[in-house]
């Protein structure tokens, strides 16, 4: 075996003739998913009677015909492993549950090139980690904002990474975060039906934009609990989009405390600063989806943080 290079073979078993040589093949190895497998086929990697390469993933396949798959090591990622302790709800090979605290970023950028929850995970998850498109890192499939806290899921294995994706795709993947937002909407609970995409007077923001602009985004909140001119409130989003439960909630003139970006202070900025409060007041509580290996539906809840919950305590009427 060529050093760097993960070799595997298949035959095609009866109950697969006919069936897409790219199917096929990611049904007889199951640790690579169907697109990892197509790219593997693109890309020259495979094999069939004779040695002779193949090159059309949509070739049907016939019983007991061999085919030899070479699998390139992925290339290592930019990011650098660093020892950063997490939080940890669920993890098994093909996926790890991540409670995520205010403050970390997801991925490094500018102005945050490490201590990021992607440096975190290479170094917890070395070696085991989802290789989709040929490049070792993290399988990031959702994200949520660097002061937001709560839960997010990522894939270790291809086959993870593909089937999470597709879920966030079709929006069956629920997710519920609990907010603290400036008034009491009225009514009690409904729906943002609005398209979200970048501010044209600062494109450093979100912002709602006329249907077609930027990407459809829908949030549906109810109210939890009435407070001293603010709300408890829940948000089940359909879409994942960029800043939603922030921009949706401004958009309907209940921004949530603490935001810098969406609101401007209101009632609350003196209490917000003795509390030292400095963030939005957004937690991603619940997370629920099918696990995409063994098909089992798994749902986590993750508990109120400290600051949210003192900040909670000071705003009751």
């Amino acid at each position: 075996m060529t050093e760097g290079v993960v070799s595997f073979s298949a035959e095609i078993t009866p109950a697969l003739a006919g069936v897409r040589l790219d199917r096929a093949l990611a049904t007889l190895v199951p640790t690579l998913s169907r697109e990892r497998v197509k790219a593997l086929i693109l890309a020259g990697h495979v094999r069939g009677p004779g040695g002779r390469p193949v090159s059309d993933p949509a070739l049907k396949v016939k019983a007991d015909t061999a085919f030899a798959l070479a699998v390139p090591e992925a290339a290592p990622a930019e990011a650098q492993p660093q020892k950063i302790a997490l939080v940890i709800p669920y993890e098994d090979e093909h996926l790890i549950v991540i409670d995520k605290p205010a403050g970390m970023v997801v991925h490094p950028a500018a102005g945050n090139p490490d201590g990021t929850l992607v440096n975190a995970l290479l170094h917890h998850c070395a070696g085991r980690l989802s290789g989709i498109g040929g490049v070792a890192r993290p399988g990031i499939v959702h994200r949520i904002d660097k002061d937001t806290s709560g839960l997010l899921v990522v894939a270790k294995s291809d086959v993870a990474h593909e089937g999470l994706a597709r879920q966030f795709k079709d929006h069956s993947i629920e997710r519920r975060y609990l907010a603290l937002v400036n008034g009491v909407p009225a009514p009690a609970a409904g729906t943002v039906d609005q398209w979200i995409g970048r501010s044209d007077a600062d494109r450093k923001k979100m912002a709602v934009q006329r249907a077609g602009r930027g990407k459809h985004a829908v949030t549906h909140y109810r109210t939890l609990q009435k407070l001293d001119r603010a709300a408890l409130i829940e948000c089940r989003l359909e879409t994942g989009r960029t800043h939603q439960v922030r921009v949706h909630m401004a958009h309907i003139g209940h921004p949530l405390l603490g935001d810098p970006v969406y609101s401007r202070g209101g009632p609350h900025k003196a209490l917000l600063g003795e509390l030292g409060f400095r963030r939005q007041a957004l937690h991603a509580a619940f997370l629920g989806f099918v696990h995409p290996v063994t098909r089992k539906a798994v749902q986590f809840d993750s508990p109120i943080t400290d600051d949210m919950q003192q900040l909670f305590s000071h705003l009751r009427v």
